[in-house]
């Protein structure tokens, strides 16, 4: 394990897989950097790639100096860009596909090319509604410290299969999961909103945008219309894959855009 701070102090453990052109891997909701699957995808990257695997604030071995913004989390970004050599290209996975594309917008040219799989902002008035209704049970939730009711309520609130949220309390990291219940108002906040395409018509750099084909279909119109907003975007729709995406499936489509 490695550690870096972040501009407000926020220590910011990390790991470093491979060798190659610097790559961050920047994670969803309820995920942390030793998360099997996370770890399993890592080092299918890191195949091509030298992958920065970072716990979010919050999460892992990572600090979470309050109160939480945007911003802190941006500044994360840049600090692991600074430790990986000051240039770096991103994969956000989920809510990280929002950060990603804030620091595209925010961090100049340390920022080199981004990959967005499944950004999960909401597409409409009507869905912006309906997250806000999850999103005060969720707060509520936080508030009386039930965090396994919290992690399936949200599960459940995104439409994530039944069984999956079924069988997730029985899997050997369930502790480990429970304690990141906090954060999920961390990634309300990434995501409560529409994507910002105003903003997004300034972004430089070339940009991928993927969305899994077995993926919601309000996930499908995101990605549709930043595509349409950012100049240079190309947008991929990755047959049979869900929003849990297949690292080695992945991975040529990373290794093609970036390199």
């Amino acid at each position: 394990m490695k550690t870096t701070q972040s501009k407000d102090g926020t220590t910011l453990a990390y790991d470093v897989y491979g060798d190659g052109p610097a790559l961050i891997y920047i994670t969803g909701a309820i995920c942390h950097r030793s998360f099997k699957p996370i770890v399993r995808d890592a080092k299918i990257f890191a195949t091509e790639f030298t992958v920065y695997n970072y716990d979010r604030r919050g999460r892992g071995d990572s600090g979470n100096t309050l109160p939480y913004t945007i911003e802190r989390e941006i500044e994360d970004i840049e600090a692991i860009i600074d430790a990986a050599g000051g240039k770096a290209y991103l994969y956000g996975h989920s809510s990280g596909a929002v950060i990603a594309l804030e620091s595209a917008l925010r961090l100049g040219n340390k920022v080199q090319k981004v990959i967005m799989y499944d950004a999960p902002y909401v597409r409409d008035d009507k869905e912006k509604a309906e997250y806000k209704q999850l999103s005060q049970k969720i707060h509520d939730l936080l508030g009386s410290k039930k965090n396994a009711e919290t992690i399936l309520t949200f599960l459940k609130g995104i439409g994530m299969p039944k069984v999956f949220v079924l069988l997730l309390p029985l899997l050997p990291g369930w502790r480990n999961i429970k304690a990141l219940a906090p954060t999920l108002a961390y990634d309300i906040t990434l995501t409560q909103d529409m994507p910002p395409i105003e903003r997004a018509t300034r972004i430089s750099i070339p940009i991928q945008i993927i969305v899994g084909e077995k993926s919601p279909i309000s996930i499908y119109h995101v990605g549709r219309q930043l595509t349409e907003a950012i100049p240079n975007a190309r947008f991929v729709q990755l047959a049979k894959q869900d929003h849990m995406v297949n690292g080695k499936t992945l991975l040529p489509l990373l290794s093609n855009f970036l390199k």
